[in-house]
């Protein structure tokens, strides 16, 4: 139970950081929720794998609307109910209520590929578990 604990902490970790490093050399900032926002989204990134046996496309569509989801929950109650000003999409075309848009999106469905492979990768590496392979459909 342990060696789990410590496994999805490792995972947590590595995906805040790595997400809060991308957005420093991004947007020159980023904040701690953001760091917790991507670690959780880094994990459910990984279980996806692990309970289903999905093509790279369907994690990734399915990813990228966990992550989309993610973030307009996180937004809504960060930025709109408790006021933090996070950051704000309300000048981009195809916002809801500021919180995420298509633009944003997008951008999430690479960075959700980028997670799915190094996600697989760490727990090849770092916990024994299989070696990477996948299928686009």
């Amino acid at each position: 139970m342990l060696k789990l604990l410590y496994k999805y902490l490792f995972l947590g970790w590595f995906g805040g950081s790595f997400y809060v490093t991308l957005e420093v050399f991004w947007r020159e900032r980023s904040h701690w929720t953001m760091f917790l926002l991507a670690a959780f989204v880094f994990v459910v990134l990984g279980l996806l794998n692990e309970v289903w046996n999905w093509n790279l496309l369907t994690q990734t569509i399915v990813g990228t609307i966990i992550a989309t989801a993610s973030e307009f929950v996180t937004g809504c109650i960060f930025n709109l109910w408790l006021g933090w000003h996070i950051w704000d999409y309300s000048g981009l075309p195809g916002n809801i209520l500021g919180q995420i848009c298509p633009q944003f999106t997008a951008l999430w469905s690479i960075i959700v590929i980028f997670a799915i492979v190094v996600d697989d990768v760490i727990r090849w590496k770092f916990f024994d578990e299989e070696k990477p392979h996948y299928t686009l459909f």
